[in-house]
């Protein structure tokens, strides 16, 4: 089905409450900064809301939003103010790519050297750089997307040939059921990934973002080193009263 004739559907939430908890999570950002960094931003994950939900991001100065399905997401771009930057934060398919190459601002989870030469193919046909991050599965868990740590520095050598794709970072999704401290090596051992890499001075890349970090770790991931975190069901879930 082409993306184009999904209805538009989601969750509907007040301004009122999304107002308290962008600030609630701008807090804790704020708090839980990394060494002498500026806190980490925030990306809103969008894909269980309304364009008019979406559209009350804005004036609370949130333009950066994750979406992870291109029959969810593209229905709602001509809905939405074209002052946000879509995110991509799923799992792509090859074949999906022709229908977000225009409107993504960051690809998140490039995982695999086909996916790249999907991207590569297409960023060229229509003039684009796609800035992208490397997704990494740090935790070893099968059904976790993403490519070995250990293989990270030999794909990136290889995105030397790809002139449409930059890459900027890496990306990684924790384990669900993860204690704290189990989490917070995890992080730590994302942060130590991505300093490594830097230091390696691969031509071509440039390590400045790390992706990681949803509502139930996102303070633990910024406080570790995150310089984005990825924020759905905080931003939306009910005031206490």
């Amino acid at each position: 089905m082409n993306p184009a004739t999904t209805l538009l559907s989601g969750q509907q939430v007040s301004a009122e409450t999304l107002q308290a908890n962008v600030q609630r999570i701008l807090e804790n950002l704020n708090k839980n900064r990394f060494e002498n960094s500026p806190p980490a931003r925030l990306i809103a994950v969008t894909k269980t809301v309304t364009p008019d939900v979406i559209n009350l991001l804005k004036p609370l100065n949130i333009l950066d939003i994750g979406e992870n399905r291109a029959q969810v997401a593209m229905p709602k771009i001509p809905e939405i103010s074209p002052d946000f930057r879509l995110h991509w934060i799923g799992r792509l398919q090859t074949n999906k790519v022709k229908y977000i190459i225009d409107s993504v601002c960051m690809l998140h989870t490039l995982d695999r050297l086909a996916l790249a030469q999907e991207v590569q193919r297409r960023a060229a046909d229509c003039g684009r750089v796609i800035p992208a991050l490397v997704q990494v599965n740090i935790s070893g868990e099968e059904q976790k997307g993403g490519m070995p740590p250990q293989e990270v520095l030999p794909f990136l050598r290889q995105m030397r040939d790809f002139s449409n794709i930059h890459i900027e970072g890496l990306m990684s999704i924790m384990p669900a059921m993860a204690t704290e401290q189990e989490l917070t090596q995890l992080f730590r051992g994302m942060r130590r990934l991505f300093e490594q890499l830097r230091q390696e001075a691969v031509d071509g890349v440039e390590m400045r973002e790390l992706s990681m970090g949803m509502s139930g770790d996102y303070a633990i991931a910024a406080r570790e080193g995150a310089t984005m975190v990825r924020i759905g069901t905080a931003l939306y879930q009910p005031l206490m009263r």
